[in-house]
């Protein structure tokens, strides 16, 4: 798919779907489909997933929420997101997550686009429904992709895991 400056349409199960750390990724629209200009990814992730404390150099991030329920850091700020919220994440700003009530089911957006570059080169195409099977990452795999794509690692997730 390819910029449309027409507009276009996806159904549910249309678009590249990512098995990333351990998330489902369902990339809706990146910089070949919007000039540039964002990226929209729905997403899904088990309870007590949270990914490394990071910070975007270049992309503000924005979630809202669909179903299930995430703990939010952004900075010195602490936050719940569920059903319907949505979570605005600055650029320059270290931030995370942890999943707490789930499967979480939510909608990521990238601005600009670009944050599906970094997907596709850490996560590999989803082999089948649902999510992946847990594993440890790659750390200096996803250190030297993070810098590739503009974002800095900065430490492990700054929340208690899950109970």
């Amino acid at each position: 798919m390819s910029f449309d400056t027409g507009g276009y349409r996806l159904t549910p199960d249309d678009g590249p779907q990512m098995w990333f750390l351990d998330t489902r990724m369902n990339i809706k629209a990146g910089a070949a489909q919007t000039g540039g200009a964002f990226t929209l990814i729905e997403w899904s992730a088990p309870v007590g997933f949270a990914p490394p404390l990071h910070v975007h150099d270049v992309e503000d991030e924005g979630f809202y929420i669909l179903d299930g329920e995430i703990s939010v850091q952004c900075g010195d700020r602490h936050f719940t997101a569920g059903p319907g919220d949505f979570t605005f994440l600055p650029r320059g700003i270290p931030h995370s997550f942890l999943v707490t009530q789930g499967p979480v089911r939510g909608l990521q957006i990238t601005a600009p686009s670009g944050f599906e570059d970094f997907i596709t080169e850490i996560g590999h195409p989803a082999t089948g429904p649902g999510l992946p099977e847990p594993t440890e990452p790659d750390l200096p795999r996803l250190i030297a992709a993070a810098e590739r794509h503009h974002q800095r690692i900065l430490g492990p997730p700054p929340h208690p895991p899950a109970q």
